[in-house]
């Protein structure tokens, strides 16, 4: 889901301003292994704008282009936000997690405190180098007390991030079938990768027919879009599915017959399986 302009008095001037950013941001190399060290190298500046209601999650449906839903609740809570590509990585930064933080020399009601917020969903208008264009609770959350909504009057503010783990305390990675799934074709969303948040590739293993017992072969899905996976074949695919998914610090985990032979499209399989 494209993400919308930030709300402002000033929407002509503001259009203007995305117009220059987003001119200067082509011509960027955009260096994503800072992000991924950001945890050892400090804090790095990004522009942060927000969409969608004030206090909501973003997109009306709260989604986004990761295909995560929901994203009003736990473990999302409505910090959520859009990240241009260095840091949506083609829906390989999805579900990564980051702190962010204003600071007073940036606007007079930023507070300094860091809040997490979740990539969910792709902003397609970069306004700098690194843009979170956030959920309006989540840029709220910046502000100090009393003057969130000051703050969300801003509109495009100077930020602080860094990544951090994720935290999706009583939850395993979950795997949510697609709709249109069928024996040769199979998709899946993955959600709740913490601790690192983001997966780089998954991995389907097949049974064998009439046995059951894995075939010990991987065979390599590739990205559909966001954080769905699917392989496409020529022959029906044999269930009961292991799937093994890496996270993009290398990590590497193993749901074991996670999808069932009985499996069904737009259904949740939940794994036994998290990152420590």
């Amino acid at each position: 889901m494209a993400a919308r302009f930030p709300k402002m008095a000033a929407p002509i001037a503001l259009f203007a301003v995305l117009v220059t950013y987003a001119s200067r941001a082509e011509a960027v190399s955009y260096n994503t292994s800072a992000v991924r060290k950001s945890p050892a190298g400090g804090w790095l500046p990004a522009k942060a704008t927000w969409y969608g209601a004030p206090n909501g999650a973003g997109p009306d449906d709260n989604g986004g282009a990761c295909g995560f839903k929901h994203t009003n609740q736990y473990p999302f809570m409505s910090m959520t936000s859009c990240g241009n590509e260095p840091l949506f990585k083609d829906g390989k930064g999805c579900g990564s997690c980051y702190q962010i933080r204003c600071v007073n020399s940036s606007n007079t009601a930023c507070s300094g405190k860091a809040n997490r917020v979740i990539i969910t969903d792709m902003n397609y208008y970069p306004v700098a180098k690194y843009h979170f264009d956030l959920s309006g609770t989540a840029f709220g959350a910046m502000a100090k007390r009393g003057l969130n909504d000051k703050l969300r009057h801003a509109g495009i503010i100077d930020i602080q991030f860094r990544r951090v783990p994720c935290n999706y305390k009583g939850l395993n990675v979950n795997f949510r079938v697609q709709v249109g799934s069928n024996p040769n074709y199979f998709a899946v969303l993955v959600e709740y990768a913490g601790k690192d948040g983001a997966v780089v590739q998954v991995d389907l293993m097949e049974s064998k027919k009439g046995g059951g017992s894995p075939t010990g072969v991987w065979t390599p899905m590739r990205v559909s879009w966001g954080a769905v996976w699917r392989l496409d074949t020529n022959r029906p695919l044999q269930a009961p599915f292991s799937l093994r998914i890496r996270s993009d610090s290398g990590k590497t985990l193993v749901a074991n017959n996670v999808i069932p032979a009985n499996w069904k499209p737009s259904t949740d399989y939940r794994s036994n399986v998290q990152f420590p």
